[in-house]
């Protein structure tokens, strides 16, 4: 059953809420509550010229907006709808549990506004891998003729899905360690946790609470916990989950699934796990040559959205129909162009040391292009792991010096090309420079392991980078 026509079961009328941030998630929150009668105030922070452009609109529809000052709890609050940016140790909500008042997401909110009858979640979570496993499943499911939408933190609200006039049987839903934190009753259909791996642990705490947030997404599960087999940390959370009675812990693996398991055997999909006498049977289920690009870490999100589908009752041929459907977003493991017989390859969304690893396992020999923002990482296991598939090295940005030395420790062998300038022009000096060290064969990889901030608007705007310094190196011999 869709979910157009929603009956809420909260009465919202006169409820005094806060909610915390403006935003692409706290704007439409606020908008959402007043409808429904709620009487909010939006605290932010900041103060600068687009919050004030922001905060006119929400007034002149009569929310009451309170700029630059994001750590009193406004008087009578009686609930906290919070955007996932804003850090747990924030003084809003330190007054917020001194006052007993509960904190939601907008996930939460969004779960909470769910109708009878609401199309049930398939959620996916992981340090790496979220979107394209999300996209990849909704490209599934629309094969197997079902309603739905690639939705979360994949960039189209919850809210929007939850609340509009479109009918779903089923949401494929990206969840990010923010978002569950602070979504303690959301309860999917079945969820996936891709990998774990330190990131955004200035915003958790230690990876200790950043693995807990993740775990949140197992919480209640009806049919299927979904794991990587060869990530152990998965498979922990998993065994610590409160689940629905039946639920089953599946895992996918790039090699030969056990019973319970979806893996590869002689480059073919398989899936031991919702079949009859999984003990003895399988079920073909696509080539690894299905799967653009056929990268191992690709080929386990297929794993994990095909174990996600397939607990959903989907049939072997619409899994195989959606994955050969599905083309990845930008910048993520993306052939540019081949020039004189090497391959340059933008995977500018490897913001960090996991995923960069995971993008240099796909490729040898390789120039690497790395650099930017570390973000407290760190490279030498990094570096240990990948040594004897690099060419050469070019490292530009804020934190280069980190990955030079990592170098220098582990990969002493390897030449290097240290470009000391943060400008967006340094793309181009190290594309030419990258071309200098490779040969035919070989595959010029922009996986950075760090954030693009200190020289980038975005990832997006430095894969863009890279790729217009590819086509004019192509064209004109230099770029």
């Amino acid at each position: 059953m869709g979910i157009g026509k929603v009956t809420e079961q909260l009465d919202w009328n006169g409820k005094k809420v806060t909610v915390a941030g403006l935003g692409v998630s706290g704007i439409p929150a606020a908008r959402v509550l007043h409808a429904r009668g709620a009487l909010v105030t939006v605290v932010n922070d900041g103060d600068d010229e687009r919050s004030r452009a922001q905060a006119a609109e929400l007034e002149a529809e009569g929310i009451t907006v309170r700029l630059g000052d994001g750590a009193t709890l406004p008087t009578g609050t009686e609930l906290i709808v919070t955007t996932p940016g804003w850090r747990p140790d924030k003084p809003l909500f330190a007054a917020a549990a001194e006052a007993g008042v509960e904190v939601w997401g907008d996930v939460e909110l969004a779960w909470r506004l769910r109708g009878p009858g609401a199309a049930p979640w398939l959620a996916v979570t992981g340090t790496n891998g979220k979107t394209t496993t999300v996209r990849m499943l909704a490209s599934i499911l629309e094969a197997a003729g079902l309603r739905t939408a690639a939705v979360g933190n994949i960039g189209v609200s919850l809210l929007d899905a939850v609340l509009g006039e479109q009918e779903y049987d089923v949401l494929a839903v990206e969840l990010s360690s923010y978002q569950l934190h602070w979504a303690p009753s959301v309860r999917a259909h079945s969820a996936a946790v891709l990998n774990l791996a330190p990131d955004h642990l200035d915003w958790h705490g230690s990876m200790e609470a950043y693995a807990a947030d993740k775990g949140r997404i197992y919480e209640g599960n009806r049919i299927a916990c979904v794991y990587n087999v060869a990530d152990k940390a998965t498979e922990d959370l998993v065994r610590e989950a409160d689940v629905e009675e039946g639920c089953r812990a599946i895992g996918f693996t790039l090699g030969t699934p056990g019973p319970s398991q979806l893996g590869v055997v002689e480059g073919i999909l398989v899936d031991r796990a919702f079949v009859e006498n999984r003990q003895k049977n399988a079920q073909e289920l696509a080539e690894v040559a299905d799967v653009q690009p056929s990268a191992p870490h690709n080929i386990a999100n297929a794993l994990a959205a095909a174990a996600l589908a397939r607990a959903f009752g989907v049939e072997a041929k619409a899994v195989r129909d959606g994955l050969k459907a599905f083309r990845p977003d930008p910048h993520r493991i993306e052939p540019v162009e081949e020039v004189e017989g090497v391959m340059y390859v933008d995977d500018s969304k490897a913001t960090n040391t996991h995923a960069a690893e995971a993008s240099l396992a796909a490729y040898d020999p390789i120039v690497w292009i790395a650099g930017g923002l570390a973000k407290g990482a760190t490279f030498d296991e990094l570096v240990q792991r990948s040594a004897k598939r690099l060419r050469g090295a070019v490292l530009i940005g804020a934190d280069r010096a980190l990955i030079r030395e990592a170098l220098a420790r582990h990969a002493p062998e390897v030449p290097v090309v240290d470009l000391d300038r943060t400008d967006t022009g340094a793309m181009s000096e190290a594309v030419r420079e990258a071309a200098r060290l490779a040969r035919p064969g070989d595959t010029v990889l922009l996986a950075p392991a760090c954030a693009s901030m200190d020289m980038f608007t975005n990832y997006n705007k430095r894969g863009e980078a890279f790729a217009d310094a590819v086509r004019a190196l192509a064209a004109t011999g230099d770029a």
